[in-house]
């Protein structure tokens, strides 16, 4: 897609859409304690679930929620499970036949084209939970072990947010939507179900807005958050990104922010499942660093987290990561919060890693990590990633809304 057709698409959305008030959010930390909450809300289900995936692996905790979710549908609750085709592949035809034998609806989200040995078209990337159309949660992680905490391994960092409220109604809708493929016109659900009212204490209210990013759909929401959050912010941002590869219109509005005196700080991968995403990283150090960004690279684990927060105000949290393959080739799914005292807490932690578990990058010190060759697998991997980029999204066109 040329440079001018994205900018015109990122900027033509409506970045203000409307915050729900009717709220109740918990920013919740990954590992145990995500996985603790997922087994309890379903085991509190007594209508429908819909749990939508990028991953569900086949290992102790996959198997753990598998068990959690069979046992929900063996006492009549709809149980529906949604999983990307690609990333959850190796799902073996005796777990996805014992789900269905207990009355478990399975899904693939499905490629344009497959075989066995090739995969083409866009993939489901978003982390979504929804039980009753009343509650549900919206992070990075997935469902694999690696997102837990097993004995002497620490999770993957990551982070994600209950809600409960008007935006799990708006989830549960979107939820049916991605399972039945979106439908031009789709039937009324159970979540549509008006006469179900929410009664948030006002002093636990939270003000938030659903996100979503799907380019065949016209949907950019999240890419126009982050512009909304650069442009506006007035003071400080702080994001931590898993595969950060800002595009050339986020780049110019990092830079235009920091000129303006806007002090961004970036928490990176130390560690990293994918590498040639990280090389493709440090070659754009160089640019960053000169652009008065603060760049960390969180060292105890591969970092999965996808979240920015924006002067002790408001923060977006949930699968999107800031690149161009999140920008217009996947689905993704964020939601915005606007809640000062969550988004001083989220701050808080986020100093706190900066602090006790990252290593800071500067100007002086990186130079000392790259030679001829370093440069060259670096260059060579962002080439490969952009290249990987229009290989994935070229034949796209967008559906009429």
């Amino acid at each position: 897609m040329p440079a001018q057709q994205r900018a015109k698409y990122l900027t033509g959305t409506k970045a203000s859409a409307a915050f729900s008030d009717n709220n109740k959010v918990k920013l919740i930390r990954g590992g145990r304690v995500y996985f603790e909450m997922l087994l309890s809300m379903i085991e509190q289900a007594s209508e429908n679930i819909h749990l939508q995936t990028y991953i569900f692996a086949e290992d102790k905790t996959g198997t753990l929620v598998a068990d959690a979710l069979m046992a929900a549908a063996k006492r009549d609750v709809q149980v529906y499970l949604l999983a990307d085709g690609y990333a959850s592949q190796t799902l073996s035809k005796k777990f996805i036949d014992k789900l269905q034998r207990a009355g478990v609806h399975f899904r693939f989200f499905e490629p344009l084209l497959k075989s066995r040995h090739y995969y083409f078209g866009r993939r489901l990337h978003q982390k979504v939970f929804v039980a009753d159309g009343r509650c549900g949660m919206v992070g990075g992680l997935n469902i694999a072990d690696r997102y837990n905490d097993m004995p002497g391994i620490p999770s993957w960092l990551d982070f994600a947010v209950f809600i409960e409220g008007e935006v799990a109604r708006q989830l549960c809708v979107l939820c049916w939507k991605t399972w039945n493929g979106f439908p031009v016109k789709m039937e009324a659900t159970s979540c549509d179900d008006a006469s179900r009212k929410f009664d948030i204490v006002k002093d636990e209210a939270s003000s938030v807005r659903m996100r979503r990013n799907d380019w065949v759909r016209r949907k950019n929401e999240i890419s126009a958050t982050y512009i909304e959050m650069l442009r506006r912010s007035k003071s400080h941002i702080t994001i931590i990104s898993s595969y950060f590869l800002p595009g050339k219109i986020i780049r110019r509005l990092l830079r235009n922010a920091t000129k303006r005196g806007v002090k961004i700080k970036v928490i990176t991968a130390g560690p990293s499942d994918v590498m040639v995403a990280k090389h493709a990283e440090r070659w754009m150090y160089d640019w960053l660093l000169r652009n008065n960004i603060e760049l960390y690279e969180y060292q105890p684990a591969v970092l999965h987290a996808k979240v920015a927060v924006c002067d002790s105000e408001w923060f977006t949290i949930g699968s999107y990561n800031i690149n161009n393959i999140s920008a217009y080739a996947s689905i993704e799914l964020n939601v915005d919060v606007r809640n000062k005292a969550m988004a001083t807490e989220m701050e808080n932690i986020m100093e706190d890693i900066i602090q006790n578990k990252c290593l800071a990058i500067t100007a002086d010190g990186h130079v000392y990590t790259k030679n001829m060759l370093i440069r060259f697998i670096r260059w060579c991997s962002y080439q490969f990633i952009r290249m990987a980029f229009y290989m994935l999204t070229f034949y796209f066109k967008q559906r009429r809304r």
